[in-house]
């Protein structure tokens, strides 16, 4: 079965102190880091999509996590399959919306969750026009 460690770790660390030798982050930095990464995804596919009103929401909070705006592509037509691309903003703000809520962050939470809604109701509307 499991049989415990008996000897001494091989690794040494050159100076004594293990935890001197690297930044460390917090958990809620770690988080922070993370949902401003998610956000920033779903920015890109926003500004993708041209919806310039919903993507100026979600680079505030980009801003706010990360203290700096976020790199923006200029807008231009939809290069692929808006339904493909309306589910990928839908995945990335279920993402961040999962992100937001270990962290507390109610702002991302809200944002997050009407984005959901949003690409979620035009998925539906894509869906219909093309049953007919």
């Amino acid at each position: 079965m499991y049989e415990p460690i008996r000897a001494k770790s091989v690794v040494h660390r050159v100076g004594g102190n293990p935890t001197a030798d690297y930044p460390h982050r917090s958990r809620g930095e770690a988080l922070d880091i993370q949902l401003a990464g998610h956000l920033a995804a779903l920015l890109a596919v926003t500004d993708e999509l041209g919806l310039a009103e919903d993507a100026a929401g979600i680079a505030a909070q980009v801003a706010r996590l990360r203290g700096a705006q976020p790199a923006r592509a200029p807008r231009q037509d939809p290069a692929g399959d808006v339904a493909a691309l309306h589910q990928r903003a839908h995945d990335l703000a279920a993402r961040a919306l999962l992100v937001a809520a270990s962290r507390a962050d109610t702002t991302a939470a809200i944002l997050a969750a009407e984005r959901m809604d949003a690409h979620a109701a035009a998925l539906r509307s894509l869906d219909l026009a093309g049953a007919h």
